[in-house]
């Protein structure tokens, strides 16, 4: 299978960023990693080895944060152990990274084959070369999920917790109810600048999770009060959301707009 792939580097408010693009079968995806104070959030995918290794080697890292253990984020982090370089994640998934990627074949198409690292927990906060951080839970996209705010400057680092403000499908493993509660939890700190990791730079941060999570809270009310008008998850699916996207079926369903319409019934 071809999939094309392309890399760029870029600076924004004093924050290094990669970007790794990847394109396959009408379905196209791109992931960032960041570097500010000595601290690398993410390391990008195994299937961008090269490019983001040469970016990584230009730069003075000192820890890598791990947002989540998916492996378009965790993908080089056996690489950059293997340099010598200290990993973080979050304490639950501690056990995960320790082993090899385990996903569908798709995924390994795109992202790579994700090599086994040992971690240590994230801890609460800490401090970079000079600035003071924080670590904050935010689950529902991935149950180890973190988002990393730089306290001294301002700048969130979200990994998938944004992506955008009016999500379509999410993964089977996602709930809705557990974003909308994430989403509350981070606009409770102080920041304005947002590095998301698919969706890069965005300056105002706190105006985009706000509206990203009043859609999210509309979106739970018209699924909610659908069902108990007597409708099921695929009827209210096919009324909320009748495009048809390529990953679903590139997925097999992995990737669906049902799993937003069932995370939300399965908590109410």
């Amino acid at each position: 299978m071809l999939v094309k792939k392309s890399f760029e580097r870029g600076e924004r408010s004093g924050v290094a960023t990669g970007n790794g693009k990847l394109a396959f079968g009408g379905v196209r995806l791109n992931v960032y990693s960041y570097f500010i104070d000595g601290v690398l959030i993410d390391t990008g995918a195994h299937s961008l080895r090269k490019p983001f290794l040469h970016y990584f080697a230009e730069l003075p890292i000192e820890r890598v944060m791990i947002t989540h253990y998916h492996e378009d984020h965790s993908g080089l982090a056996a690489a950059l152990q293997q340099q010598g370089l200290p990993i973080y994640m979050n304490e639950s998934s501690l056990d995960i990274g320790a082993k090899k990627g385990d996903y569908l074949l798709y995924r390994k198409v795109f992202w790579g084959r994700r090599h086994a690292f040992q971690a240590q927990p994230t801890p609460p906060t800490f401090t970079g070369a000079k600035q003071q951080w924080r670590a904050i839970a935010t689950p529902g996209h991935a149950f180890d999920h973190l988002a990393y705010l730089n306290e001294s400057t301002g700048q969130l680092f979200t990994g998938d917790l944004y992506c955008g403000e009016k999500t379509k499908v999410m993964l089977r493993e996602e709930s809705m109810p557990t974003v909308i509660t994430s989403l509350e939890r981070v606009l409770n700190y102080d920041f304005g600048e947002m590095f998301c990791d698919h969706a890069g730079y965005i300056a105002d941060g706190r105006t985009a999770l706000t509206r990203k999570l009043n859609y999210l809270q509309e979106l739970q009310h018209s699924i909610l009060t659908k069902h108990q008008q007597g409708l099921n998850a695929s009827e209210i699916t096919a009324e909320l959301f009748p495009r048809s996207y390529p990953i679903v079926k590139l997925s097999h369903g992995e990737w669906d707009a049902l799993h937003i319409v069932t995370s939300t019934i399965a908590d109410s």
